[in-house]
């Protein structure tokens, strides 16, 4: 990322989306975990679920991205928001922009004010 880039926040899907998120998540996985591909499908799956039955009233995507590619990632299941609680998911920044704020900045914008 150089120094003239702008990071955007944006809620809601966005093309390309949930093969970058799940791109970041296994590469990280992976790269510090040693996960493989039973997690990468894993993610995949269960976000590509979610983001079938996605309801803005209930639900929150978010993503970071940076001239217009995905850098980052957060979401809020609130499928059983009335029975269990809503479920923080598939939060994730890219290695590019960590250290700048921007899981903070993510937090922030899926209603975390402390964190």
């Amino acid at each position: 990322m150089n120094s003239l880039s702008i990071i955007s926040i944006q809620k809601g899907y966005l093309p390309g989306a949930i093969g970058r998120v799940v791109t970041l998540h296994g590469s990280y996985y992976s790269r510090n975990w040693g996960f493989g591909v039973v997690f990468e499908a894993k993610v995949a799956r269960e976000l590509s679920e979610f983001m079938d039955r996605y309801n803005d009233d209930r639900d929150g995507f978010w993503t970071a991205s940076v001239d217009g590619e995905v850098e980052g990632a957060i979401t809020i299941d609130g499928v059983d928001a009335d029975g269990h609680g809503a479920h923080l998911r598939w939060f994730v920044v890219s290695e590019a922009i960590q250290g700048l704020g921007v899981g903070g900045q993510l937090m922030k914008a899926a209603g975390f004010n402390s964190y």
